[in-house]
């Protein structure tokens, strides 16, 4: 295992630190921001209870999620966060999760850190696959799915009763052949 640190152009992908409560809270405890993601409003405590237990994790230690801040550079400050668990029964293969800041988003933020986890677990570690499960209705997500050429694989109606209803979710993925030959793409 070891501790993680991805650096794109403008961001740094790096374990949370207690200096951050102030900014993750802020959009941690956004009805909107937590609308489609696994987590419920979270009150400053809670926040900080989440950033201790979180910000001593290493990487690769599978069926763990482990949440990771994202820094941007030149403000020093939080913009939101990812998190990155490899599968417990094989850990090539790993799923991500990304949250920005409602005061943040609509910069590319989401693309750039996405393309940085993807060459650190694709280029780096050689991981084999990288899949996604969104809800339906997040068509923000699926739209930064399309555009990384992630391929849809399942739709699930109704397959999951969350936040008091019931909701659908679609499952994209990614093999490492297939970013190999998007980053080919992208070079031409």
């Amino acid at each position: 295992m070891e501790k993680l640190n991805i650096t794109t152009n403008r961001l740094i992908l790096r374990n949370l630190k207690i200096t951050d409560l102030e900014n993750f809270h802020i959009y941690r405890s956004n009805p909107e921001i937590c609308r489609y993601q696994g987590f419920d409003i979270m009150n400053l405590a809670e926040a900080e209870k989440f950033i201790e237990e979180q910000k001593d994790k290493l990487f690769g230690k599978a069926g763990e999620w482990v949440q990771y801040g994202i820094e941007n550079k030149s403000s020093g400050k939080i913009i939101g966060d990812a998190a990155i668990k490899l599968q417990e029964n094989n850990p090539r293969i790993a799923e991500i999760g990304i949250t920005i800041s409602h005061l943040e988003q609509q910069k590319g933020y989401a693309k750039e850190i996405f393309t940085g986890i993807l060459e650190f677990l694709f280029d780096t570690k050689n991981l084999h696959r990288v899949v996604e499960t969104v809800d339906a209705e997040n068509t923000a997500s699926i739209h930064l799915l399309k555009s990384m050429n992630f391929r849809q694989e399942g739709y699930f109606i109704d397959n999951i009763f969350f936040k008091g209803k019931w909701g659908s979710e679609y499952q994209y993925a990614m093999l490492n052949r297939e970013w190999k030959e998007t980053i080919r793409e992208r070079d031409l």
